[in-house]
């Protein structure tokens, strides 16, 4: 998660940067949140209700996410979730820490180029 260790970010777990990522673009509730990770891990990741509600606990308890007080639509048993600013900032970490891991592994031969590639 993005808590601190000694004063620096730690990285995300997977689950959380998946859920931030699922985020990143709106408001979603649990189930919306379980199906856009699937759909965009392209199969590789699936993330079950347990994971991804104790996630969501730990995320809201860290300040990365708060649950929506708009109620959606007519199922009041959802909850809905946004990221918080916080929880942009941690993403938008996140994302430079990868950026920066797949520049290293292309410079070592690990990683294909982008232009030829489905990276």
């Amino acid at each position: 998660m993005a808590l601190r260790r000694n004063s620096e970010p730690m990285a995300l777990t997977p689950a959380v940067f998946h859920i931030l990522l699922a985020l990143s673009d709106g408001q979603k509730h649990g189930y919306a949140i379980m199906k856009e990770i699937e759909t965009e891990g392209g199969g590789f990741l699936r993330m079950g209700p347990g994971t991804l509600y104790a996630s969501l606990q730990r995320m809201e308890t860290a300040g990365l996410v708060t649950q929506s007080e708009e109620l959606q639509d007519e199922d009041q048993r959802r909850r809905y979730y946004r990221l918080t600013g916080a929880g942009k900032r941690a993403l938008g970490r996140e994302l430079v820490r990868l950026r920066r891991a797949l520049i290293s592994a292309r410079r070592k031969g690990l990683a294909p180029a982008l232009r030829n590639s489905a990276w």
